[in-house]
């Protein structure tokens, strides 16, 4: 059973091994079973086992150091969770692969490697983020930061981190060669370019465009090691909101407020509306939630929104604020709020369309 198929889905290998582990000498079916290997100059090939089992629905992902099961297991994972199993496994490999290992069978990561180190775009990613100019960074990242609150949004929405370092790496002169850094589209040229441009043309640079010599000039290794760096953020992310929304299933019939919730998990009250939305389009049932944080809201500006959702729809919801509460409610000290309440009663005002075209 090829390795990308643990990256991307589901795989049916299984037999039954007594594992000889401490602590672990019951019988246990095997789903997977791999050697991985390391090698350096100072410690050789170092070579250590990557299994997952179960055993009356209890799944475990362990990792054994060396050729013999008889050393103590690092245990990535144990649970009844079919999908959090996976999310350790996957993190788990990543990380191990951007220590060095890689799997004996090597042709079970031939897809994923290939495309990868093909990709041009990724390695000028890379290159940007282990290059950058650190100064040049710093003045991009302030100019962001004052962007970004005068546009009241996230920084991230007007560049990421990323993009910043790869602007301080090939430092651009013209629209021309901004264009050329990935990632960045008409829309960020049209809205930002000009400014970027302005700080950018005030550095000197010591590369040219166009960028096809990353890929000559890219450390073969270091762009492995990146890669799988990548892998580990992205499945170390999803392990947070597999956590997160567990977290947040558990408060729905509780007492707890959104602030409450976004207090303990450290989110934004935006951030935790936008995993209450997610979850209704799971089909989780949020109206116990809903109730609570519109228990204040009079029950005619309640009325008043539904009205308007019906008239103008529910896509937008400026339109439906502006309409709701007038010019003034743009300017609104807790403005945000406003929105709060659009977006909750829009999740009650969909479900009650869905069930009644349901019930035609």
């Amino acid at each position: 059973m090829a390795l990308d198929e643990l990256w991307g889905g589901a795989f049916f290998m299984s037999f039954y091994l007594k594992l000889e582990q401490p602590g672990r000498d019951e019988k246990m079916q095997i789903f997977f079973l791999n050697t991985f290997e390391k090698s350096s100059m100072e410690e050789g090939v170092q070579t250590a086992q990557l299994s997952i089992c179960e055993r009356e629905g209890i799944w475990s992902v362990l990792w054994v150091d060396g050729e013999h099961t008889a050393n103590a297991p690092d245990v990535w994972y144990e649970g009844v969770s079919w999908e959090d199993m996976l999310l350790a496994f996957r993190h788990g490999v990543a990380v191990r692969m951007g220590e060095g290992f890689t799997p004996v069978i090597e042709s079970m990561l031939e897809g994923r490697r290939n495309s990868g180190l093909g990709s041009l775009q990724a390695m000028v990613q890379c290159y940007g983020e282990l290059n950058a100019d650190q100064a040049l960074f710093e003045q991009l990242r302030d100019w962001r930061r004052a962007k970004a609150g005068g546009e009241k949004k996230s920084a991230y929405l007007v560049a990421t981190n990323r993009m910043l370092w790869m602007f301080s790496t090939f430092v651009p002169y013209t629209a021309e060669e901004l264009m050329q850094i990935p990632g960045w589209g008409e829309n960020k040229q049209n809205r930002y370019g000009a400014e970027i441009l302005a700080i950018t043309e005030k550095h000197a640079r010591e590369t040219s465009f166009p960028l096809d010599w990353v890929e000559q000039q890219l450390d073969k290794s270091d762009f492995t090691r990146w890669l799988y760096k990548q892998k580990e953020v992205k499945f170390k992310n999803e392990m947070d909101k597999q956590l997160q929304k567990k977290r947040i299933l558990s408060c729905l019939n509780s007492e707890e407020t959104l602030e409450q919730i976004g207090a303990d998990l450290e989110l934004s009250r935006r951030e935790v509306m936008d995993r209450i939305e997610q979850l209704e389009g799971e089909g989780y049932d949020v109206e116990p939630l809903i109730a609570r944080e519109l228990l204040h809201m009079p029950e005619s500006e309640q009325q008043l929104v539904w009205e308007t959702f019906e008239q103008s729809g529910d896509r937008y919801l400026k339109p439906v604020l502006q309409q709701v509460y007038g010019a003034e409610g743009m300017k609104h000290e807790q403005v945000d709020m406003l929105y709060e309440r659009l977006r909750l009663l829009r999740i009650r005002y969909r479900k009650a369309h869905a069930n009644q075209a349901q019930a035609i």
